[in-house]
């Protein structure tokens, strides 16, 4: 073994000196030589007995030699990259199968993984535009009832493969950006989005079996607590480069309005909660006899619809109230439904503009006069607007004489970047207004990742080499607000982070208009989920949402969650009406930011509890 580990750090150091004179990611066919070596060495009978040893022994050789070649030269050879984490991700699936064939032999396993896929696969039908949303109540009870019984072991593989099952009803409408992309690599890649997000419901469960014989002075603490900790593992994927926050199990209540009220409470991270807690006093009184726990669920459904309706009943929870008409702003949300396959391209652009400039004069009611704004899609414009002249001077005259703005998304770019990439592309909003003869740039902060960027490419520059078909968008810093209405502009996915909603009313925004490119998502369940998010948003915060879409669904909300003048999935429409500014403060406005970040807090806590809990019984057993 010394003399396998003393040959590969010396062709490892041999490599790191002949330093190539490439950028990047590069390829250097040397590289193959570790690889190549360590070979031989597979038919040694000490090599096969310490496998595993030998095998992170090369890796961790070869992932230092990349790391220095990174570190002091700025590049990566793909060859080395490859022959240290293919390897490596190979043999842990294969461990990773060999563990589930022996699950899959174990009877109660297999019962296990039943009972699992039954709650995830139910609740994932629970989300709008589905009708089993109260069902969320009690949908996870057969998975709590699993992890109250079960091994470690067991508990782990029904997790895994119901939490997939579960993902892959809540994201299979992803395939539909193969029509437009990288069939291959957007498979792939849906795959490994679907195995992480599953990761979610493993680290629950694991935790979960850890916690659930805890106890502290005979009161299971953690068990209790759990609710609370497992709102924080859906805080942990609401933040950083990798946050996609699309499926929080608060979301499954989106289609009966009275039980929404609460958010401007407790917020959705609270509705994550008390659902975990309604299935998990339910498993409890199944499992451990406490019958009265069963009540649990239909207490908490009678709370919520109680003070749901409560506050729904006053005067001004009417839908769109008005108390000064005057003060509404009058806007038109034009829809002009440019399917996704023809809107990127070049052959069939003059096409799509003039489609959606044909709706704009025929169904915008500009004869009115007192028309405000009027809203346009995300990228209605599929270009850089700066090379579009023609379609600006449009813009303009289209309004000119008028007393209406036009805000219209487009994509931007400056030359402010730095190699490889010199050029910033940007996704953008754009407000047109009759009395300015510039127009006013808006860029969207919260970028898709993998889809508009790649995570962490600030950090790491070496990922501006890497093209899997990305936007390479930067992001915008500024949340800004529009008078004379004080609205703000919101783009896409960027709607579905709490935080920035506040951000904006706090800056004084009453109105969040938002820009989207729904087409993307096929004719599938998405844009209703979606909408449901919004909703969600102006609950919480008390703020009505302008929603323009491309293929739809296009809205009103308005600060209390009723909706006006939805339109259809993949239908051309323009909807007017006026839309009542922000006049309803709420207590979640003021707490989110502490209560989501103090969720996040009392996540780590709880793990350390844990670990310091489970560490102090061990070291106390003979």
């Amino acid at each position: 073994m010394i003399f396998f580990l003393f040959i590969q750090a010396v062709l490892n150091i041999a490599l790191v000196m002949s330093d190539p004179d490439m950028e990047g990611i590069y390829l250097f066919k040397a590289q193959l030589i570790p690889f190549l070596c360590a070979l031989p060495f597979i038919f040694k009978r000490d090599f096969r007995k310490n496998f595993s040893k030998m095998l992170y022994s090369f890796c961790g050789i070869g992932f230092l030699s990349l790391a220095i070649d990174y570190a002091f030269r700025s590049h990566v050879g793909l060859i080395q990259l490859a022959t240290v984490f293919v390897p490596l991700a190979l043999y842990g699936l294969f461990h990773f199968a060999v563990w589930n064939v022996q699950r899959a032999k174990e009877r109660f396993s297999l019962a296990a993984l039943a009972m699992s896929s039954l709650s995830w696969g139910l609740y994932a039908f629970a989300f709008p535009p589905l009708p089993l949303g109260p069902g969320a109540l009690v949908f996870l009870v057969p998975w709590f009832i699993v992890l109250l019984r079960s091994n470690m072991q067991t508990a782990l593989f029904a997790s895994f493969w119901s939490g997939f099952i579960y993902n892959v009803i809540n994201y299979y409408w992803i395939y539909n950006v193969m029509n437009v992309g990288p069939a291959v690599l957007i498979m792939i890649g849906l795959i490994l989005l679907i195995s992480y997000f599953s990761v979610y419901n493993t680290i629950a469960a694991a935790v979960f079996v850890k916690a659930r014989d805890v106890k502290i002075k005979g009161i299971p603490v953690l068990l209790i607590l759990f609710p609370l900790f497992y709102a924080g593992l859906e805080m942990t994927r609401s933040i950083g480069d990798f946050s996609f926050p699309w499926s929080h199990l608060g979301y499954a209540l989106g289609n009966q309005l009275p039980l929404l009220q609460a958010l401007s409470i407790i917020g959705i991270f609270g509705y994550t909660a008390i659902i975990i807690a309604s299935n998990l006093a339910v498993a409890e009184a199944f499992v451990k006899g406490k019958k009265f726990l069963i009540a649990a669920p239909v207490a908490i459904f009678a709370l919520l619809f109680g003070y749901g309706s409560f506050v729904l009943s006053k005067p001004e929870a009417a839908p769109f109230y008005m108390e000064n008409e005057a003060e509404a702003p009058k806007v038109a949300v034009v829809q002009p439904n440019i399917h996704q396959t023809n809107k990127w391209n070049k052959a069939y652009y003059d096409s799509v503009v003039s489609k959606t400039w044909q709706i704009v004069n025929d169904s915008v009611d500009w004869k009115s006069g007192d028309l405000d704004l009027v809203v346009l899609p995300e990228t209605a414009i599929p270009d850089f607007i700066r090379f579009r002249s023609r379609e600006k001077l449009w813009l303009k005259n289209r309004i000119k004489g008028t007393q209406t703005s036009l805000f219209i998304g487009a994509l931007d770019f400056d030359r402010e970047g730095k190699p490889p990439r010199p050029v910033n592309l940007y996704n953008s909003g754009f407000l047109f207004r009759p009395d300015e003869k510039n127009y006013t740039r808006y860029i969207k902060t919260h970028l898709v990742p993998f889809s508009e960027r790649l995570p962490f490419d600030d950090v790491f520059p070496i990922l501006n080499y890497v093209d899997v078909g990305q936007g390479n968008f930067v992001p915008g810093k500024e949340r800004p607000v529009f008078e004379p209405y004080f609205w703000s502009p919101f783009i896409c996915y960027e709607t579905i982070y709490g935080a920035e909603a506040r951000r904006s009313i706090r800056n004084g925004s009453r109105l969040m208009v938002d820009i989207t490119n729904d087409g993307w998502f096929g004719k599938s369940t998405a844009a209703a989920q979606h909408l449901n998010q919004l909703r969600y948003r102006a609950i919480e915060n008390g703020y009505p949402i302008v929603r323009c879409t491309n293929t739809g669904i296009s809205a009103f909300v308005d600060q209390y969650g009723h909706e006006d003048l939805k339109t259809e999935l993949y239908t051309e429409r323009v909807i007017t009406r006026r839309i009542p500014l922000r006049s309803r403060d709420t207590l979640y406005f003021h707490i989110g930011d502490a209560v989501e970040y103090g969720l996040l807090g009392f996540f780590f806590a709880y793990l350390a509890a844990l670990f310091i809990r489970l560490k102090t019984w061990a070291s106390a057993q003979p």
